[in-house]
């Protein structure tokens, strides 16, 4: 896999970004190749809980606290199918892994095991995902509309999603708020 391709990375929103679906975003890249880019959005609440997805889902939760878990909006693509990043552990039907410990799970079975307390510990759900074409968010990056930072678990699964837009982008330094719009690459 080339160095370039930013799997397992967060892109952010730079500050001049001001597409809706994108505004103040951070993304977490699961998938990104020469053929394009897959990344979650993490920090997009879908308005809704767990609990509503196993209710349509038909799944019964003996982890109660589980149903209070919140939902994200990951994207404009494909809003109707929900999309696990987790820890990685357990074997399910139809799982990418995107670091040593991080996978993407796209089946039911993740959500059974969630459910029932025996799925990973630590996850985020969300439905829909954020997608480029071939080249399309390499361009994107040269017009600073994003600027990449490593992952770090802690702001993935455990900030406050109203503080991962600046924590992802303080965790190499950057006040994200005193970012003018000229700035980025030459």
């Amino acid at each position: 896999m080339s160095e370039n391709y930013l799997n397992n990375q967060f892109i952010i929103a730079m500050p001049s970004l001001i597409e809706p679906i994108f505004h103040h975003t951070v993304t977490y890249l699961c998938q990104h190749t020469k053929e394009g880019a897959l990344g979650i959005v993490i920090n997009r609440s879908a308005e809704m809980k767990l609990g509503e997805i196993f209710k349509q889902m038909d799944i019964t939760a003996t982890v109660l606290e589980t149903a209070e878990t919140l939902v994200f909006s990951g994207g404009p693509v494909q809003q109707d199918r929900g999309f696990v990043v987790h820890n990685a552990c357990g074997t399910w039907d139809m799982t990418l892994p995107v670091s040593e410990d991080i996978s993407l799970t796209t089946s039911r079975d993740v959500i059974e095991a969630i459910a029932a307390g025996e799925g990973p510990k630590k996850y985020l759900i969300a439905l829909g995902y954020a997608g480029w074409s071939e080249g399309q968010l390499e361009k994107e990056m040269l017009s600073n509309s994003w600027l990449n930072t490593p992952c770090a678990k802690q702001i993935l699964f455990e900030t406050p999603v109203n503080q991962r837009w600046n924590a992802a982008a303080s965790q190499i330094g950057i006040d994200i708020n005193q970012l003018t719009t000229p700035a980025g690459h030459c």
